[in-house]
């Protein structure tokens, strides 16, 4: 309370000092795991390393600064088209890395479909963010941007999540550290496929910050998405899925290429298309 102010000092809710995107870094994303898919998958798959990755909706850059630190060679460029969350990023995440990381990092804020970059190993499509594309010549426009950015023998990797619960109107909530993560499907239309989700926090003190991230997107299939790659111009779609673990019956954290899925309830798996 200021000296000489009337009436009681007011606490900051947790809710309130929290930042959005922090929360989503610890939350959602997994960038070493990421990384680790990518560079372990790439070498399977051409013989060589990934050296140089260019990563759409890029949002804070948090796989393109893991991707940097992993190797002196390594280069990365981040594209989306949102000023904040690349300001945000600059900030709060570049600005961490060595001088020598940072000169090979390069953030542009442009549309993904139209931005020109110097062909690289690989390009990067995480958390789904593809599906903002509703309509095939959309989706399919993306696919074949992508593959002109890669050199004569990239590969798109991308992440997809499914399952009977994906089609359901429903919130998931999970534990983190200091916070609750709330995933919130609000609408899902079946005629058109257009989903409707929110990401809402909640903390011990009982604030909440609600409606964190919306994202309008369709839920589209993994018979469509490998339709619509094949007719991009790629070469090869393979769809890595997650092993169990015989004690937990969780998924173990290891992907491995199939030709069945499991028909779960939710499932999350790795979408890797060659050039």
């Amino acid at each position: 309370m200021k000296s000489g102010s009337k009436g009681k000092s007011t606490k900051l809710t947790m809710a309130q000092q929290a930042d959005r995107h922090v929360l989503y870094e610890k939350s959602v994303q997994d960038t070493a795991g990421e990384y680790e898919f990518v560079s372990e998958t790439f070498q399977q798959l051409r013989g060589r390393a990934a050296i140089n990755i260019r990563e759409d909706f890029c949002g804070t850059a948090n796989m393109c600064c893991e991707w940097v630190r992993r190797g002196d060679d390594h280069t990365a460029i981040g594209v989306d088209i949102d000023p904040e969350v690349l300001a945000w990023g600059r900030e709060h995440n570049v600005a961490e890395l060595r001088p020598g990381a940072q000169m090979r990092l390069t953030l542009m804020q442009e549309d993904v479909c139209t931005v020109k970059t110097a062909p690289v190993d690989a390009v990067l499509a995480m958390n789904f963010s593809y599906q903002l594309f509703k309509t095939r010549d959309a989706l399919g426009n993306y696919f074949r941007s992508a593959r002109a950015a890669l050199v004569d023998d990239g590969i798109l990797f991308m992440d997809m999540f499914g399952g009977y619960e994906a089609f359901q109107e429903l919130k998931e909530k999970r534990k983190c550290k200091g916070f609750k993560y709330v995933w919130d499907q609000a609408s899902y239309n079946p005629v058109n496929g257009d989903l409707l989700c929110h990401i809402h926090f909640e903390f011990r003190d009982g604030s909440k910050i609600k409606q964190a991230f919306t994202y309008d997107w369709r839920l589209w299939t993994l018979p469509e998405i490998q339709e619509l790659l094949y007719e991009a111009g790629y070469s090869k779609v393979s769809i890595y899925w997650e092993g169990i673990d015989d004690e937990t019956g969780e998924g173990n954290g290891e992907y491995e290429p199939v030709t069945v899925g499991e028909a779960d309830a939710g499932w999350i798996c790795f979408i890797v298309a060659e050039k």
